[in-house]
């Protein structure tokens, strides 16, 4: 299971995002971002958070801690916003926190460089889980310290949106056109020989298994939480195995270096809203 933490107070709502995350300390005197439960765009972003990002942190890419966040209601009763007053009226019992990482600046590509090995390494790993939101209109990735950190993983692993159709994603090639990475040389073919065997059933079964039971309750074809993890064990464990299917394209794609666009600079710089105090409550 992820480590367990619990909710003292809810600091600002962060609105950039769609599902309204918000600052949240707790009573491991740490803060985290907050994704919950009852935003809409429900649990299944919490378990891709779970199982993607754990994934990522398991083959030594820099995600932030992930935590599960018991959040009571009552918390939302001082919050002068209606919109976060329902949220957490929405949200009562286990949510997903990342930990905060304070002074961070969104990554700009126009500004920081990545090198090819880590590039690849990224590029190999949103491939697996099938990542469509790391672009350069929209990279989920922070700068901090010098160093660029993973975020976001709530739009990996879109076949458990339709499980029927789940299989036709095992070979799908990866669309990396507008990948934010790709303009630096990814070495993609290097990344595939370190991190694929790193990728055993084990580690897939372990990482799985951290995602609570209650964020996989009632999934309409399945008998049960363990049943729905095997599901996701199998469905990676198979998209693995069916690289020489998906991997060709992904190398040729990188190969490119993304042509002579140019990702422009997002309009009053990089840093965003909620640590310039901008944010609106």
């Amino acid at each position: 299971m992820l480590r367990t933490v619990s909710a003292t107070r809810y600091v600002t709502p962060f609105r950039e995002g769609g599902s309204l995350p918000g600052l949240m300390e707790a009573d491991d005197l740490g803060s985290y971002v907050v994704k919950f439960h009852g935003a809409g765009q429900g649990r299944k972003t919490l378990v891709a958070e779970v199982i993607s990002g754990g994934l990522a942190r398991a083959l030594g890419l820099p995600v932030p801690e992930l935590v599960a966040i018991e959040v009571d209601p009552v918390l939302g009763r001082a919050e002068p916003d209606q919109e976060v007053q329902d949220l957490l009226r929405a949200s009562g019992g286990l949510n997903l926190g990342m930990d905060y990482l304070p002074g961070a600046l969104d990554f700009d590509p126009a500004a920081f460089g990545v090198d090819a090995s880590l590039a690849g390494r990224v590029l190999w790993f949103d491939a697996l889980v099938g990542n469509v939101d790391r672009s350069w209109r929209n990279p989920n990735m922070l700068q901090w310290h010098g160093r660029a950190y993973l975020i976001d993983h709530g739009a990996t692993l879109t076949f458990h949106h339709h499980w029927p159709g789940a299989a036709a994603a095992v070979t799908r090639e990866y669309d990396a056109k507008d990948h934010v990475l790709v303009e630096f040389g990814p070495l993609v073919e290097a990344a595939d020989a370190d991190l694929a065997p790193m990728v055993t059933p084990d580690l897939v079964r372990d990482t799985v298994a951290r995602v609570p039971d209650v964020w996989l309750a009632d999934e309409p074809g399945f008998d049960g939480p363990d049943q729905v993890r095997e599901a996701y064990g199998e469905q990676l464990t198979a998209r693995l195995r069916a690289r020489p299917r998906w991997l060709p394209a992904l190398v040729s794609a990188a190969a490119a270096k993304g042509g002579d666009r140019q990702a422009p600079s997002r309009p009053g710089g990089n840093r965003p809203s909620w640590l310039t105090g901008r944010t609106a409550r």
